[in-house]
């Protein structure tokens, strides 16, 4: 059977190279006669795998060397609680701005361990834009100020990072990492499941600066506690090792695209004609401020509804899948992360174009 476009949100499109490289891989791994789900993570195969992993994540990303990476389990969901557990430093207090689904569940994880102050909310707008920055409430003494950079759900994205001063900025970049550059500098302390725009589920990445370190109180769990993680090479436990060796698979794809500046370019490519599509439509409308539109997941409903399912189960004819959107918003919605080719948008414009004039 032909592959099809996969427009998942997470778990979402691998990068078919890479997959074709880990299937050619599967039994034998550069001469070792084993998978390397079969290898052990203190040996030295393995090692050189999560080492090749680290450094080529540093190149990418500009990580500079007072920050650290931990690859952690439990996908960003965990780091909702593993954040207030490690970084308040003494502190009551946290900020968060709410921009949608994902912000939302961190606010209410991070309550069970601080003082939540909403420094922003686009809730009344249901989440199609980015509240005005001027408009902010941030509490200098708060520990740190949380954003989510693209939400997934909504298809609202920052297309520039809030400056907070001396406050710590911790970002969740689950389904935008990667797909634009970024000066790390900025942040205290960034994280991302990597299912979206990095590799396969069960890795979520953690990379925070150095002073952030070191604050957990007694009472949380190793496991969860960031210094403990990273004084163990991210393997106070056995790790996810496979997940880890696909992901180290997905940043050396990227490497050859020519790095994250020209992927961004791709990705502007992709993003503008989908949205011009759309524009351009009578059938079709996407709700989301244009300033605020994100490049990676692009929701969008037909002037019909009742015409959804049909839409649907056409375009899966046509070896377009997952289109249907989150069940929270309805209609339809198109996640084309970096590992979504370019064809990939065409056919599906072309697709659209031949619905709406049937239609």
């Amino acid at each position: 059977m032909a592959r099809i476009y996969n427009f998942s949100a997470g778990p979402s499109a691998l990068p078919e190279e890479v997959l074709s490289q880990a299937r050619d891989e599967m039994l034998d791994w550069q001469g070792t006669g084993m998978s390397v789900m079969e290898m052990s993570h203190r040996g030295k195969h393995f090692m050189a795998i999560a080492e090749a992993l680290r450094q080529d994540l540093r190149e990418l990303m500009a990580i500079p060397d007072n920050y650290k990476i931990a690859l952690m389990q439990g996908g960003a969901t965990a780091q909702f609680a593993f954040i207030p557990q490690n970084i308040l430093r003494g502190k009551k207090k946290a900020c968060y701005v709410k921009t949608g689904a994902w912000s939302n569940k961190a606010i209410k994880e991070a309550g069970k361990y601080c003082q939540v102050q909403i420094a922003a909310s686009s809730e009344d707008s249901r989440y199609t834009t980015i509240p005005e920055r001027d408009s902010w409430n941030i509490d200098p003494d708060a520990a740190y100020l949380h954003y989510t950079s693209n939400e997934t759900i909504h298809g609202v994205e920052f297309s520039d990072v809030p400056d907070t001063g001396d406050l710590p900025l911790v970002v969740d970049m689950s389904s935008n990492i990667l797909s634009r550059p970024v000066d790390v500098g900025q942040f205290g302390l960034i994280y991302a499941g990597a299912q979206k725009n990095m590799g396969p589920a069960g890795v979520t990445v953690v990379i925070i600066r150095e002073d952030l370190v070191g604050h957990a109180d007694a009472s949380v769990p190793g496991v969860f506690d960031y210094k403990q993680q990273i004084d163990n090479d991210s393997m106070l436990n056995t790790p996810a090792t496979y997940n880890w060796y696909l992901l180290g698979l997905v940043l050396q794809w990227l490497k050859r695209q020519g790095g994250v500046a020209a992927i961004e370019q791709q990705n502007i490519r992709k993003a503008e004609k989908l949205y011009r599509a759309i524009d351009n439509s009578s059938l079709y409308s996407n709700p989301v401020d244009p300033a605020c539109r994100s490049r990676m997941n692009v929701p969008f409903v037909l002037a019909d509804s009742n015409l959804d399912k049909e839409f649907l189960a056409l375009a899966e004819k046509n070896g377009l899948a997952t289109l249907k959107g989150h069940r929270s918003v309805g209609g339809m919605r198109a996640s084309i992360y970096n590992a979504m080719p370019e064809a990939g948008v065409d056919a599906l414009i072309e697709f659209m174009a031949e619905f709406e004039r049937t239609h």
